[in-house]
């Protein structure tokens, strides 16, 4: 846990509330785990003498906890849990914020207790539930009202203050719930939050507030969670803004944090803070990956991971974001040749695995692609060799890999990078076979970049040089590359950004700059590997629109 970066004292002067911010790392369904990292921090509010501790969204559940809420025994533990952790406060001085499930005859609401006394003195339902991008929340809720009793939703009294309590997506419109406590006299303005990682949102994010703060002539304090749910990755990045905008504190990205602030409730200023920076852009994508690849492999009982190493730049990158993540003895690299692969490639994959120090075994797989072939030859006679024989060795790399994961434990990591996947440039029931895709969701120039900063940071090659400067290989005929089958890369992803991400039609893409015939063939491409694409491994969401949870499309689609 992160220790205060001053020690303020237990008394306070008047007029002021005293908030403890606390950033956890919660996991989804562990409702004992989830209330136990509460309760220390309630604890360590306490005895900073807070007014107030505010957790994360739905604190007691983790978030999201998706079609978890429709099991009515586990809604029923989650209000056991809510009660229990309430009861703990009795005989403390410090309230705390809590996020969780209530049901309410047959409906079910996002919502917030204020705990303090050893019971629940107050709730406030979620108003505004996000149905877009990776959320879909009035599936399973229905919106809190706006009045409570004939007066403003989620105002309450702590320390004196008025206090405008509220849930994430309440806080990002203009004309939404906040800007109603703020008119009804909310001094403060406590928001909890699961707000997920893309790259750019924080600066968004802190803007948003910003203005928020001002308009309302209120302090905000945003609460986020961190850590990674499946494809999610929440980044933290707590942050306080003084009724000014002006941001007065910030916490630590992609890390548990915890931190107590004062705040002039009636002057809206907030006392000098700690204020945490924000990495570069592409710094931040690595924590994400990181952090993403950490929680889902030991959140879901494993220790170790596997990696097919080939000597290229997406097995490189994934190997070293794997090490950063768990650490160089749990993760494991296989090179696994074939007649087509390069000496260099073997040395290249070698090379890497001793500058990150992982566990590195080479397993030809040239005795089972004999064997398909030979098995194979009857029924392929009278037929040229094809993408059949590629994707054979492919898939007998996927079967060794898995083989691994069986014997030992292991989870596969796969290896491909947007840019493949969108176009279906990779092998079904092959190199996409594993447990987690940690680069799913990085296009190919971005591994680039990472894998470059990689080196930058290490201050020494860690990926080789030799890796980053070659053309990318699939290794699985004579002499192959890359821009045999695809566009190059500077070319074809940003035709994917726009295709992908922005909804941009052909037309649209062409009249860009952009060559019509390259433009036609990769979004049909993109359009008819969805079938593809829906098979693999989830993995780590970076982008504003992934795919998977973000970019849900038909397979069986007339549409072009």
């Amino acid at each position: 846990m992160a220790p205060l970066t001053k020690a303020l004292p237990v008394s306070k002067s008047p007029g002021t509330l005293r908030v403890a911010l606390s950033q956890l790392n919660q996991t989804v369904g562990d409702l004992a785990g989830n209330v136990a990292r509460m309760r220390a921090d309630h604890a360590r509010a306490e005895a900073a003498g807070a007014d107030i501790v505010v957790f994360p969204e739905l604190a007691v559940t983790g978030y999201p906890p998706e079609v978890l809420v429709l099991k009515p025994q586990f809604v029923r533990d989650n209000m056991r849990s809510l009660a229990e952790f309430a009861m703990s406060t009795a005989g403390t001085g410090c309230w705390a914020l809590v996020g969780f499930v209530e049901a309410r005859d047959t409906r079910l609401h996002n919502a917030l207790a204020l705990c303090g006394n050893g019971e629940v003195r107050a709730i406030y339902r979620k108003q505004l539930l996000p149905n877009y991008a990776v959320f879909d929340e009035q599936r399973y809720f229905v919106p809190g009202p706006p009045e409570s009793n004939g007066a403003v939703a989620g105002i309450v009294s702590v320390a004196s203050a008025r206090v405008g309590i509220s849930v994430c997506e309440d806080i990002w419109s203009a004309d939404g719930p906040v800007r109603a406590q703020a008119r009804a006299g909310a001094q403060v303005i406590l928001n909890v939050n699961g707000s997920p990682y893309h790259d750019g949102k924080h600066t968004a994010r802190e803007e948003m507030l910003s203005e928020r703060a001002r308009t309302s002539h209120a302090p905000v304090v945003y609460v986020n969670q961190v850590g990674g749910q499946d494809e999610l990755v929440f980044e933290g990045s707590s942050v306080v803004i003084d009724a000014a905008g002006n941001v007065a504190c910030r916490l630590r990205s992609f890390e548990a944090d915890f931190e107590v602030v004062d705040i002039d409730f009636a002057g809206g200023t907030v006392a000098p803070a700690r204020i945490e920076p924000f990495e570069a852009d592409i710094d931040r994508m690595h924590s994400a990956l990181v952090t993403g690849t950490r929680d889902y492999v030991t959140k879901n009982g494993f220790t170790d991971v596997v990696i097919g190493l080939s000597g290229g730049i997406d097995s490189s990158i994934v190997a070293a974001v794997a090490v950063d993540a768990l650490g160089a003895d749990h993760v494991h690299g296989v090179a696994m040749p074939s007649r087509y692969s390069s000496r260099g490639s073997l040395d290249d994959a070698a090379a890497l695995a001793a500058n990150l120090g992982i566990d590195h075994r080479v397993i030809s797989i040239e005795p089972a692609f004999t064997s398909y072939l030979s098995m194979l030859g009857p029924s392929f006679a009278g037929r040229d060799q094809d993408l059949t024989e590629e994707n054979l060795q492919s898939r007998c790399r996927g079967t060794t890999l898995m083989a691994l994961s069986n014997k030992f434990g292991w989870m596969v990591l796969t290896t491909g990078n947007t840019s493949e996947m969108a176009v279906g440039y990779f092998t079904i029931y092959g190199d996409s076979a594993g447990g987690y895709a940690i680069i799913k969701d990085v296009l190919k120039l971005q591994v680039f970049a990472l894998s470059r900063r990689v080196n930058e940071r290490a201050g020494r090659e860690i990926i080789p040089r030799a890796v980053i400067d070659k053309p990318p290989s699939a290794e699985l005929r004579p002499d192959q590359r890359d821009d045999q089958s695809l566009p190059p890369y500077e070319e074809l992803d940003p035709i994917l950004r726009l295709y992908v991400d922005g909804d941009r039609t052909v037309p649209e893409i062409v009249a860009m700059g952009h060559a019509e015939d390259v433009v036609r063939r990769i979004c049909r491409l993109v359009d008819v590997n969805e079938y593809k694409r829906r098979q693999c491994a989830p993995g780590v969401r970076v982008s504003e629109k992934a795919f998977g949870k973000d970019r849900r499309m038909p397979i069986t689609n007339g549409y072009r």
